[in-house]
């Protein structure tokens, strides 16, 4: 099994920075992909971004391309969400994922809050 565990999420304004982040734990050399997805209020979970965990070129979402940069620090199992120039709509419960191939999530984390004034 893989635990995983987000922090970084909070209250900030329109334009403003957050950073999120994941970390992994438990049978880690498991883990080939990983991604962050979230989820608003009343809508589907969604993608966000998701990456190899030994690297390659990250899949943003369209509503984030630009604004956000997914990072991973592998001595520290840990995986990154740069958020920039925030947004209203980036308003959401943003949950780290990872699973043992391609295209596959077995593993959530429990969600962090972004909530983004206007």
């Amino acid at each position: 099994q893989v635990q995983l565990v987000e922090s970084g999420g909070g209250l900030v304004q329109a334009g403003g920075s957050l950073r999120l982040s994941c970390a992994a734990s438990g049978r880690t050399f498991s883990i080939y992909y990983m991604g962050w997805f979230r989820q608003a209020p009343g809508k589907e979970r969604e993608l966000v971004v998701r990456i190899a965990w030994s690297g390659g070129t990250p899949y943003y979402a369209d509503s984030v391309k630009g604004r956000f940069t997914i990072s991973r620090d592998n001595a520290k199992n840990t995986v990154y969400l740069q958020m920039n120039s925030l947004k209203p709509e980036d308003t959401a419960v943003y949950y780290c994922a990872a699973g043992p191939r391609r295209l596959t999530f077995d593993y959530w984390g429990q969600g962090t809050q972004v909530t983004v004034s206007s």
